[in-house]
């Protein structure tokens, strides 16, 4: 029974170990994965009206978690035209969010992108380090 609840009591240390202020879930994808789904939100640096937040897998006991992710970003304040005129406009924009996923240089980035004819801000989400062929490992 100690030797259970110690055990209990650890894991739990382990999964907590990993909560930033910036973490709004944590979801288990199983008892025995040691897995779990990350959602963190983040604000738009340089326009403060969009808030983000990013889903990814994290697995605390490999060292390379999985690229699998999800970003979506919503308007929660003012967006303004200096806002706009202040960021990149080039076709392939800037990261705004960074996560180191490895301790082999994979990282998990969101970048923004202001599509000109629709007038839209677009983030996407991508994995940094291609594994056999794919981003998706």
């Amino acid at each position: 029974m100690k030797k259970t609840l110690l055990a209990a009591v650890s894991a739990a240390a382990v999964l907590l170990a990993g909560c930033s202020d910036k973490e709004v879930a944590s979801v288990s994808l199983g008892l025995f994965t040691f897995k779990d789904i990350k959602l963190e939100s983040f604000v738009d640096p340089q326009v403060p009206g969009i808030t983000c937040h990013v889903a990814y897998i994290n697995s605390p006991l490999q060292l390379s978690d999985p690229s699998n992710s999800a970003v979506t970003c919503v308007q929660t304040g003012e967006i303004t035209p200096e806002m706009i005129a202040g960021i990149d406009h080039s076709s392939d924009g800037e990261v705004v969010f960074k996560k180191s996923q490895s301790v082999f240089f994979k990282t998990l980035r969101i970048r923004r992108i202001f599509d000109m004819k629709h007038q839209t801000l677009v983030y996407l989400g991508y994995s940094t380090k291609i594994a056999n062929g794919s981003f998706n490992s």
